[in-house]
């Protein structure tokens, strides 16, 4: 068993669109895979198959109903903000110790890879002590931390990457999902980070409509 947890640099930066393909391109290949996105926010019951689980379902080619939604996303708030504000907003709050049970049984459970999606980037607060990269470091497993190619992503990367370093986690991979209509372009921003980032491996994943499917492909190799 393979259990993979993905973060980001930020929100809106393609967390879920990297993951759907990476769970894609491992049951085109015949593996078994699960996926988790155990906080969401901004969540519409109604629109459920186009929410960030219903996305991951759907490349489970499993349907978006009541039950799977709850399998997979247990703490669903509805405003756009992060999991802190949201729940206050509802009159809750993330108990932060059953976010960790929760994320260790799924692994404990899982039989062949497991991905657990965070929310938003690396440092979003889930409650009013703990972050994102507390829940990455309460579980302690691989990292892939997904960036975009916008300007201004090489500090929110860079800085990123810190955070996770000085938290003893193992990064498998950077992930640069091609910002579209963004000012940079992408080798220059891959060449920058290289320089800065290595020996981490970095992999490009180009936005569709052109062929993305051997950077999955290399991205699977890593992990």
């Amino acid at each position: 068993m393979t259990a993979i947890f993905i973060t980001a640099t930020g929100t809106e930066i393609g967390k879920t669109f990297f993951a759907a393909g990476l769970i894609r391109h491992w049951r085109a290949a015949g593996r078994h895979v699960d996926a988790f996105k155990p906080v969401v926010t901004g969540f519409d019951p109604t629109a459920a198959a186009a929410s960030d689980p219903g996305v991951l379902l759907a490349a489970l080619d499993r349907p978006a109903t009541p039950a799977e939604i709850e399998r997979i996303a247990p703490w669903r708030f509805a405003a756009p903000f992060s999991p802190d504000m949201a729940a206050r907003r509802e009159n809750r709050a993330i108990d932060f110790d059953k976010l960790l049970d929760f994320s260790r049984e799924a692994i404990a459970s899982a039989k062949g890879i497991l991905l657990i999606e965070g929310i938003g980037g690396v440092m979003v607060p889930l409650d009013d002590k703990r972050t994102v990269l507390d829940w990455m470091a309460g579980l302690n497993i691989p990292v892939v931390l997904v960036t975009g190619s916008y300007l201004g992503s090489l500090s929110h990367t860079l800085t990123g990457l810190d955070a996770l370093r000085r938290r003893d986690l193992n990064i498998k991979a950077l992930v640069v999902n091609e910002t579209p209509d963004a000012t940079v372009p992408m080798a220059e921003t891959l060449s920058t980070l290289n320089r800065f980032a290595a020996p981490i491996p970095i992999v490009a994943v180009p936005r569709p409509p052109r062929n993305n499917q051997q950077a999955f492909a290399e991205i699977a190799s890593l992990l």
